[in-house]
């Protein structure tokens, strides 16, 4: 899966490079609450200003309905890039068009143009050939840079269409990171190997779980999904989600991991889906008709870690319990500190598991915090990438 990076390039200077980023940031009256997405990509960012590059820089944001949405202008990214970079950065005033073309042709070595919200134009999700030869033409690039793995499972016109229309297409080194990393859980692990898998429905995870069962010793199984599990074992299950129309499946794949597949020993549970409903821990195999089971409990977390601490590659995807809610986060916060404290190469993907990571300042400790939410599982389930499969291999 080893593709050719910016460093695969010769030399850059007044080269016109076409750049996909995922600025799809969180916004809060027009502010960035959180610029992990941008501070992200900006080594590959910096590589191509210092290497003297001409930098037209593509991204969405959000999901705008019909057309352009003032909300949603990329305005407040080009601001903050331009205090992260330390130099100019310039913002179009769309992503195609003569004013852009304009602002293209204007462009100096090492200067960084922002586009506006691709998805304002309904041609970028339908990847229309069209609009791609647009972005490329009105920026006039000749080069595309994809940096954005979140969004490479989607073959959009920015993150894909482009690439018929370049001579060259390459990763960021940020796609690259994404790539090596998750390319070792799915292909060539470390043993022993563990996946967490958590998050609300076996629906989801569906392609990872089959596609990792192979390749792992264990899997650890939390969250909602491992009610549909419980189920299958034949478990009262009280209020807690299950998905029924999932529950053979669950059975099957039981049948098929065999010992690999662990669930939970004990739970949290609680009368209602409330942060101060009354609650109890009790084994699985307990739990009151009307009441349902909101976080592992401290039983299963001890068994968890212990897995966890010595593998040597470790994988996690998806919280434990309802996370938001600080009575029943300790499942997920736990795992969180057992990935920091593991001694072999750790990853996680997934917003929850990545916000508990990062809530207890454990970022730094984790070898690699993927940016993919959707687009690492889909890749971790075997699926060829769009975004991916259009750059040159290394």
């Amino acid at each position: 899966m080893a593709k050719r990076t910016v460093k695969d390039l010769p030399d850059l200077k007044g080269t016109r490079v076409f750049v996909r980023a995922d600025f799809n940031v969180p916004l809060e009256d027009g502010r960035i609450t959180d610029d992990t997405r941008i501070r992200a990509t900006l080594p590959t960012l910096d590589y191509l200003v210092k290497a003297g590059a001409r930098l037209a820089v593509a991204s969405h944001l959000g999901r705008p309905k019909k057309g352009p949405e003032p909300a949603l202008s990329l305005k407040p990214v080009a601001a903050q890039l331009q205090d992260l970079l330390g130099g100019s950065v310039a913002m179009a005033p769309d992503c195609v068009g003569p004013e852009v073309r304009k602002m293209a042709e204007d462009l100096r070595d090492g200067d960084v143009l922002i586009l506006e919200n691709v998805r304002f134009h309904k041609e970028e999700e339908e990847n229309d050939p069209r609009f791609a030869a647009r972005l490329v033409a009105d920026t006039m690039a000749t080069v595309f840079v994809n940096d954005a793995f979140g969004t490479a499972h989607r073959a959009h016109a920015s993150t894909e269409g482009v690439s018929h229309h370049v001579q060259r297409s390459v990763a960021g080194f940020l796609m690259e990171k994404e790539l090596r990393y998750l390319g070792m859980a799915r292909d060539a692990p470390d043993h022993p190997y563990v996946a967490v898998l958590g998050g609300a429905k076996v629906s989801d995870k569906i392609e990872v779980i089959e596609h990792l069962l192979p390749k792992v010793d264990a899997l650890l199984v939390g969250g909602g999904m491992a009610y549909t599990f419980l189920r299958a074992e034949g478990l009262v299950t009280g209020k807690s989600l299950v998905e029924e129309d999932k529950v053979e499946l669950a059975r099957r794949l039981l049948e098929k991991a065999g010992p690999k597949l662990r669930l939970p020993m004990d739970h949290v549970v609680a009368a209602a889906f409330k942060e101060d409903a009354e609650r109890r821990t009790l084994p699985v195999d307990q739990i009151p008709n009307d009441w349902m089971g909101l976080d592992i409990g401290p039983t299963t977390i001890s068994a968890y870690a212990d897995q966890v601490r010595p593998a040597k590659l470790v994988f996690w995807n998806g919280p434990m319990g309802v996370f938001e809610m600080k009575p029943f986060a300790e499942g997920t916060l736990a795992m969180a500190r057992a990935l920091a404290e593991s001694g072999g190469t750790s990853i996680v993907g997934g917003g929850d598991s990545v916000a508990a990571v990062t809530r207890m300042g454990l970022a730094d400790k984790i070898d690699h915090v993927s940016t993919g939410g959707g687009a690492s599982l889909e890749f971790l389930g075997g699926a060829e990438l769009p975004g991916v499969a259009c750059l040159e291999d290394a």
